[in-house]
């Protein structure tokens, strides 16, 4: 219930005076108004409620003002121009891709070093010279056009493709011929959360009604239907191939095998997994059938053979397992286990050349084993050293490729032989980067309820355990993803100068299983900041640095995360980066697809016990008035329409309200950019210019080129 009394009231202009060292900031006026929801009795004020309306003039006067202080206080920072130079230097180098197969052609992206886009490349045979098949820096002048997704027909004539505009989630679909590059007149607008897979003359996708005009970026998304577009015809003739109006608030998407026997149906977004459903499209009107109906566990198969069907699974297996079953008796009760769970979680699976390349997590990083189709291991393969890996062949071909990084390593690409069990480098990259003069350990150390967390760091081999040393202690804790080694160019310049990287293996991941995912969940979300509060905790009980020299940062579900310990512990961080956060824990499901995330966070509508836990929690409803909050930079985008920008504006305008003064309090809002995905090189410099920026200032590092 809502009880809104539209009152407004002007806050008076806070003068603040920063920290030693720090200009003193002017903040905007930021209007008030006596807006009060009542959950189970209780009333709770939600005074900036008018920025939710993201395309005001009111709230786009407000981001100009805001941007206006945000880009004032950077200017002054003396190193910026130089560190902005210093990344544009390391992340100019070639990136390439591991090569993929699709109809006897080699595919693989590369950028030369600072496009905006990575540009796909075909070649006829590993040694023939490669020429550009999709350039997507062609289809913007700015960059922020993103190739998202890319399928192939299957018998090799068309190649559909996806894009997002400016960072948003709707996606675009378009079709080219494939040997020519031409582009056919097929175009589908208002598709979200999908690929197109083809099936005879045409292709399957997923979409919404076209939304109210306006409000594109933050209205609920209800109703999402699978299509099948018929190659040549409009998309107002494009057949509803399936939908449940009964459940608008679910995601539906199909696939097709290769051979074009089966069609699967994949229906979530209402429990922590996906129910399962095939239709046998060799029968006319077949209809489709259930294989599993649980959306509380994950079933993606993995490949298709004659009548039998791969999945991959966590139903029955905390650490996931590979299951058969058949098209003739395909209810989940009749599948057999191929390979059983085993100790560390099972993360990737793929089937190449007839064998089962199964990748597990191992306290987060990756092994790699050859399996037989019938669950007989072979054999390990040896990774250079401790890393993620992706492997990349098809189920007939011999070949196979997988690319490899560390957190020092960048991502080199490897020809793996199976019979040998050996590879060789097939490509690496060349990153101005001492990489011989840093090192990277795996820590463990105890959250506050006893359990035993993981977290790896990454700094210079010379580093003094003297309590005094930079930290970029970075986290996510949810949904149950793991987060693996991997390399980052943008941090070079931080490492370079004496700073440590941290990355926390924090419950709600998936680095143990779904035990450890659920642990960080609803009723046990506060594991997930008590893990990251205990993880900074141990780096300053052993002498890796001190509270003024911690800066925490994480985006998305990582945002909340960031919000969360910075208003319930702000002595123990000095600097916060809470990037395209869900910071609204009370309202976050009443935006684009913010019910999907309920599964893992609940909803303030649940139950009285799960409101007052959500808002004993929730960033915007923690901040205290008069509390030293640490250097805070809060990021977001004008086309975020994962996490919507009204979280992250709400929270910035109550933090600047509630602030001590002492250390700034700051909002940057980048414009034609999204939650992340697909944003240009340009901007990516941009944003991490100014983010580093702001936490080396602010940690008071002093920056050498």
């Amino acid at each position: 219930m809502n009880k809104n009394v539209f009152l407004l009231s002007m806050t008076s202009v806070m003068l603040m005076a920063c920290g030693s060292g720090q200009p003193r900031l002017d903040y905007p006026e930021t209007a008030k108004v006596d807006t009060v929801d009542i959950y189970f009795g209780e009333e709770v004020a939600d005074p900036y409620r008018w920025l939710e309306n993201d395309t005001s003039a009111a709230t786009a006067a407000w981001v100009k003002a805001q941007n206006k202080v945000t880009d004032g206080y950077l200017s002054t920072i003396p190193f910026r121009a130089d560190l902005q130079k210093r990344l544009t230097d390391v992340v100019n180098y070639e990136k390439v891709g591991t090569p993929f197969k699709k109809h006897g052609k080699y595919y693989f992206y590369k950028n030369d070093g600072l496009q905006n886009q990575n540009v796909l490349y075909v070649q006829e045979t590993l040694d023939a010279e490669p020429r550009v098949f999709l350039d997507p820096n062609k289809l913007s002048e700015d960059g922020t056009v993103a190739l998202t997704g890319l399928s192939f027909s299957h018998d090799a004539k068309y190649a559909a493709y996806t894009i997002s505009r400016s960072g948003s989630d709707w996606t675009e679909i378009y079709v080219m011929d494939a040997e020519s590059g031409k582009l056919l007149d097929d175009h589908i607008v208002w598709a979200k959360f999908t690929n197109a897979d083809w099936c005879g003359d045409g292709f399957y996708y997923s979409a919404y009604d076209a939304p109210e005009e306006g409000k594109e970026y933050s209205n609920v998304n209800e109703g999402h239907k699978v299509y099948y577009h018929k190659l040549g015809t409009p998309q107002t003739e494009d057949r509803l191939a399936y939908s449940n109006p009964q459940y608008p608030k679910r995601f539906y998407s199909v696939s097709v095998d290769e051979e074009e026997t089966m069609l699967f149906l994949y229906e979530s977004g209402e429990g922590r997994g996906n129910a399962l459903y095939v239709k046998d499209l060799t029968r006319q009107n077949a209809p489709f059938v259930a294989m599993a109906t649980d959306m509380d566990y994950q079933y993606y198969p993995l490949e298709v053979m004659g009548e039998h069907i791969l999945i991959y699974t966590n139903y029955g297996a905390d650490k996931n397992r590979i299951m058969k079953a058949s098209l003739k008796r395909p209810a989940l009760k009749e599948w057999t286990e191929v390979v059983p769970e085993a100790e560390s979680v099972l993360s990737g699976a793929l089937v190449i050349g007839g064998k089962l390349f199964l990748t597990y997590d191992k306290d987060a990083a990756h092994h790699a084993y050859v399996y037989t189709m019938d669950g007989k291991m072979e054999q390990e393969i040896k990774l250079p050293s401790l890393g993620s890996v992706n492997f990349s062949g098809e189920k007939n071909d011999k070949e196979c490729f997988f690319s490899f990084t560390s957190f020092t390593i960048p991502g080199a690409t490897y020809k793996y032989d199976m019979e040998k069990n050996a590879y060789e480098l097939f490509r690496a990259p060349k990153v101005d980067f001492d990489a011989e003069a840093f090192v990277t350990e795996q820590l463990f150390f105890t959250s506050k309820d006893g359990t035993r967390v993981p977290m790896f760091l990454t700094y210079r081999k010379d580093l003094k355990k003297d309590g005094q040393n930079p930290v970029y202690l970075y986290g996510y804790g949810g949904f149950n993803i793991s987060l693996n080694p991997g390399f980052s160019a943008l941090r070079i310049p931080f490492l370079e100068n004496g700073g440590i990287y941290v990355q926390v293996n924090l419950r709600g991941g998936s680095e143990y299983g779904e035990e450890w995912h659920i642990a960080g969940t609803k009723m046990q979300k506060q594991n997930v900041f008590d893990d990251f509060i205990a993880a900074a905790e141990h780096l300053i009980n052993n002498k890796y640095t001190n509270p003024e020299k911690i800066a925490i940062v994480g985006g998305s579900n990582g945002g909340l995360l960031v919000g969360a310990c910075m208003t319930q512990r702000p002595e123990l961080f000095r600097v916060a980066i809470p990037e395209v956060g869900v910071m609204d824990m009370l309202r976050y499901h009443k935006f684009t697809i913010g019910w999907n995330w309920a599964s893992d966070y609940g909803t303030s509508e649940d139950s009285s016990e799960m409101f007052r836990y959500l808002k004993g929690y929730s960033p915007l409803h923690n901040l205290k008035p008069g509390t030293r909050y640490p250097a805070t930079m809060v990021t977001t985008a004008d086309h975020d329409d994962r996490v919507v920008p009204a979280h992250s504006f709400k929270f910035a305008a109550t933090l600047q309200a509630c602030n001590d003064g002492t250390y700034p309090t700051l909002i940057r809002i980048d414009s034609k950019a999204g939650h992340g995905a697909g944003k240009p090189m340009s901007k990516v410099i941009e944003e991490y210019t100014d983010i580093y920026a702001f936490i080396m200032h602010n940690l008071n590092m002093e920056f050498r080129p």
